[in-house]
C-alpha cells in the first residue's frame, strides 16, 4: 500500500477506536455513580468495621461533578480497550507474516489477563490491607475532647485508587513485555538471571514509587513483581531464539 493509504487506513482505525471510547464513556458516566461506590466499597467496609458511618466529602461545588468525569474515563479505558487493541491489530497484521501473527498472538491475550489480575490484587488484597492501616491511626476523643477523624475526599480517594490499580495492572504486564524482549532477540534468559539482584532492589524502588509512602503497600506490590520477574525468566527461556549448533568442518 501506498503512503497515502496506511494514513488514510491509520484515520480510519482511529476514528473507530474514539467512537467506542466515546460510547463506552457515555455508558460509565451514566453509572459512574455506581462504579464510585464499588470502588469505595472496600473503604465502606473497613468503616463499617469499626463501627463508623462510611462517608466521603468533597469541598468545592465541582468537585463531585469532576470526579464523576474522571470515572467514566476510567471505566471507558477499560470498556474500550478491546476494541482499540482489535483495531490496532487489524492495522498492523497486514503487515505480519502468519509465523509472526502466531508469535504476537499470546501476548495480545496475556495482556489483558494480566491488567486484569493486577487490578484485582489491587482492589481484593491491597486495597482492604492498606485502608485497615491508614484507618489505624485515627483516635477517639480523650480526656481533652480531642479527636482525630478521617473525613476522606472523593476526588482524592479516586485519584489513589485509579493510580493503585494501574500500578498493579502495569506491573503485571511485566513477563509480557520481557517475553516479548526475549522472542524477538534483545534480552535472554541468561541476561535476565544475572540482573535478578538487581531487578529485585528495581522491584522496590518502583513499588515505592507507584504506591502510598507505606512500607505494607510497596512491599504487597514489590513481592509480585519479584515473582513476576522470575516466571519472565521461565518464559523468555522458553521463547528465546534457541543458538545454531556449529556445523564441523
Amino acid at each position: 500500500m501506498p503512503l497515502l493509504a496506511h494514513l488514510v487506513e491509520l484515520r480510519r482505525r482511529l476514528i473507530w477506536s474514539a467512537v467506542a471510547f466515546l460510547l463506552c464513556f457515555l455508558l460509565c458516566y451514566h453509572f459512574s455513580a455506581r462504579i464510585y461506590l464499588f470502588l469505595a466499597h472496600p473503604l465502606a467496609e473497613i468503616m463499617r468495621q469499626k463501627g463508623e458511618q462510611p462517608h466521603l466529602i468533597y469541598t468545592a461545588l465541582y468537585e463531585a461533578f469532576f470526579t464523576y468525569l474522571k470515572v467514566g474515563m476510567f471505566g471507558a479505558a477499560f470498556l474500550s480497550f478491546p476494541v482499540v487493541a482489535i483495531q490496532v491489530w487489524i492495522f498492523v497484521a497486514p503487515g505480519l507474516y502468519r509465523s509472526e501473527k502466531r508469535a504476537f498472538a499470546p501476548f495480545l491475550i496475556a495482556t489483558p489477563v494480566l491488567f486484569l489480575l493486577g487490578a484485582a490484587l489491587a482492589y481484593y488484597f491491597v486495597f482492604p490491607v492498606a485502608w485497615r492501616f491508614f484507618l489505624s491511626f485515627q483516635t477517639s476523643a480523650g480526656h481533652d475532647g480531642l479527636q482525630i477523624q478521617l473525613d476522606a475526599k472523593v476526588s482524592e480517594y479516586l485519584a489513589l485508587v485509579m493510580k493503585l490499580i494501574m500500578a498493579f495492572g502495569i506491573a503485571f504486564e511485566l513477563p509480557v513485555v520481557l517475553t516479548l524482549l526475549a522472542k524477538v532477540g534483545i534480552i535472554n534468559s541468561k541476561g535476565l538471571k544475572k540482573m535478578r539482584r538487581y531487578a529485585y532492589v528495581g522491584a522496590f524502588v518502583v513499588a515505592a514509587v507507584l504506591t502510598p509512602p507505606d512500607v505494607i503497600t510497596q512491599t504487597i506490590l514489590a513481592v509480585p513483581l519479584i515473582i513476576l520477574y522470575e516466571v519472565s525468566i521461565i518464559s523468555a527461556r522458553m521463547v528465546e531464539p534457541k543458538p545454531l549448533a556449529e556445523e564441523p568442518v
